[in-house]
């Protein structure tokens, strides 16, 4: 009987351990789900998606067919997809094409609605047939005069951060990763590109085959339409765009091929098979997109000069921080941002030199402290791991993860020595090649494999302060260019000195003449303003990062001989970076909203959804 007990008390106790360790791994899946997707990825995973679509301009619409082969370890008896203002006609089972049962959940704030879709046993493909709205917001669609070359219209697509829902049922998170192949049809005078293996000609049929044979998160799911050529920079690197762009185009990226081998050298293997860059019209609200094989990038960065083309090196930089190793969830951003904007760094500073990339890093702090002190010191949002629970993930995308993750990741690398550092991270790249990791694995990882081997590295980086609370540490690294420092000393005695009279070769950049715009006194005069500008011809600058902090202060200042320029390059840009600081300073007076309002009745309809959905907020 003794016995018995002890035997049945066994069993109960490994039942409770079993159970517990249930719970466990269930409130660890919770923790790390992400809130921004409504499908089940977790428990259902679609692992290849054959798509089949055609682009018509005439309704501004994207129809077909979305194929998706499906793992159900569980056996579960529904898969749940994203969507977002799409339209779906009907839903099939498995390559018979059999009817599935399926339902759409209630629409919910910035996440759509659910698809759910009843699978029969051993059903491994789901085929969905559907098509976009009109108004879906990944998707811009541009009349010929809003191109470069006023002839042809042009689509291209932004699906980051949780856009690709609206013109591909998916599951729409950077958690879950998927392969593609793509068939896409479209006018027989358009050629059409994706974040995969491209074409280089357009064919007269109008039909283009694509392959992304590396599993890769939604966000980075890409199109573009439009009247594009191609020219090559070396053999795996060259540039799209339209045709009157192209010739400017590859001669302001002419560096791309030497950014590839550098990075290479730092960090391990570039694992994409080519390396493109796709010129997109001017209404691109980013700076560029890493789409996998094919970044996007904004016409602002062709100066003629090459001194925006860190811009490239950054959306390269993404092929390992962002596209090989992704963040988990948009909670988790700064993994991709900081991450890269540090490889970007020492990308610049391998091609171009130490002080090209020190400068970057100085006017990235200033651009960090500036963000801080507007969003204030305490405020949530200024940690790297924020709560972005119940709200567009798009928020999370300021400075913070990308200039605080840079540098926290300074502080390490400082802390651990760069030698240390740098084989710490190539490790991590491939360890982890093609996974999404959350904030709290890649700690892991770090006390692991760098942080344990020296007991005194945790006290020098405070890494729980760098992540998880407000503000910047007070271990951070101090930025310095001595290239700056001229231009300190000019500064400090501005009027007494009559700058505007002062030799041109201490301004002989573009980082410089940022720095020395952002550094003038608070009070100038309009007198003051006229000089500069008759000296630097600010205004009429080709330069857009110049014109942007050029064209704050001529609003700030009331410097009206810049406003007819402001009114075009308010019409005619739209980056976010750019035209949200012009937008925000003229809304700061009564004549500045009267103007602002003006600019945008005519500006808004050349703006993609990303843009004017953050001028419509601030005009409200």
């Amino acid at each position: 009987m003794k016995k018995l007990f002890w035997c049945m008390l066994a069993c109960w106790l490994a039942a409770c351990e079993q159970r517990s360790s249930v719970i466990s791994t269930e409130v660890d899946s919770v923790v790390t789900r992400d809130v921004h997707s409504l499908s089940n990825y977790y428990e259902v995973m679609a692992e290849h998606l054959n798509l089949d679509i055609k682009v018509d301009f005439t309704t501004q619409v994207i129809s077909g067919k979305a194929s998706w082969d499906i793992t159900n370890p569980a056996n579960l008896d529904s898969i749940v997809f994203d969507t977002r203002l799409l339209d779906i006609e009907k839903v099939t089972l498995g390559d018979d094409e059999a009817p599935a049962k399926f339902s759409l959940g209630p629409d919910v704030k910035y996440l759509g609605k659910a698809l759910r879709v009843g699978l029969t046993p051993g059903v491994k493909k789901v085929n969905i047939y559907y098509s976009s709205s009109k108004d879906a917001p990944a998707l811009q669609w541009l009349n010929p005069v809003q191109t470069a070359g006023k002839k042809k219209p042009f689509l291209f697509t932004q699906s980051e951060s949780i856009l690709a829902r609206t013109w591909v049922p998916c599951q729409d998170g950077p958690g879950n990763r998927f392969t593609y192949e793509a068939t896409v049809t479209v006018p027989p005078d358009l050629l059409a590109l994706m974040s995969a293996e491209n074409p280089t000609e357009k064919n007269a049929e109008g039909k283009y085959h694509f392959k992304q044979s590396h599993p890769i998160p939604s966000y980075l799911l890409a199109l573009a339409v439009g009247d594009i050529a191609f020219k090559a920079i070396d053999q795996r690197t060259g540039v799209y765009a339209e045709p009157v762009v192209l010739a400017k185009a590859a001669w302001e990226f002419a560096d791309m091929g030497k950014m590839v081998d550098a990075a290479e050298k730092l960090y391990g293997p570039y694992r994409w098979g080519r390396y493109d860059v796709l010129v997109l019209p001017p209404s691109f609200p980013f700076g560029g997109m890493e789409n996998p094989n094919l970044t996007f990038a904004t016409p602002t960065v062709i100066a003629g000069d090459r001194s925006l083309v860190s811009l490239i090196a950054h959306e390269l930089a993404h092929s390992w921080s962002g596209n090989l190793v992704t963040n988990a969830s948009w909670n988790d951003i700064w993994l991709n941002e900081g991450f890269t904007t540090y490889f970007e760094r020492r990308i610049v500073e391998a091609v171009y030199g130490k002080p090209e990339a020190e400068m970057q890093e100085v006017l990235g702090r200033q651009s960090l402290d500036n963000v801080i002190a507007e969003m204030g010191p305490t405020n949530g949002d200024t940690r790297l791991k924020p709560d972005l629970s119940g709200r567009d993930p798009d928020d999370g995308l300021s400075e913070i993860p990308y200039e605080k993750g840079y540098a926290f990741i300074r502080t390490i690398e400082e802390a651990t020595g760069r030698k240390a550092f740098d084989e710490f991270l190539k490790e991590y790249f491939d360890k982890h090649a093609f996974q999404s990791r959350t904030t709290e694995q890649f700690l892991s990882d770090l006390n692991k494999d760098l942080l344990e081997k020296d007991s005194t590295l945790e006290g020098k980086i405070h890494t729980k302060d760098w992540v998880y609370q407000p503000g910047i540490p007070g271990n951070a690294p101090v930025a310095k260019a001595s290239a700056f420092s001229t231009i300190d000393s000019i500064l400090l005695d501005y009027r007494r000195n009559e700058t505007s009279r002062a030799p041109n070769k201490n301004l002989s950049s573009t980082n410089q003449l940022l720095y020395f715009i952002s550094h003038l006194p608070e009070n100038l005069t309009v007198g003051e303003m006229t000089s500069l500008d008759r000296r630097f011809n600010f205004t009429n600058s080709g330069n857009a990062e110049i014109q942007c902090d050029w064209y704050v202060l001529a609003v700030r200042h009331q410097y009206k001989v810049a406003y007819p320029q402001i009114k075009k390059f308010l019409t005619e840009v739209g980056r976010r970076k750019f035209i949200v600081p012009i937008y925000k300073e003229l809304l700061k007076t009564e004549e500045g909203k009267k103007m602002a309002t003006q600019i945008y009745a005519k500006a808004r309809a050349n703006y993609h959804p990303v843009a004017y959905q953050t001028i419509d907020a601030l005009l409200k």
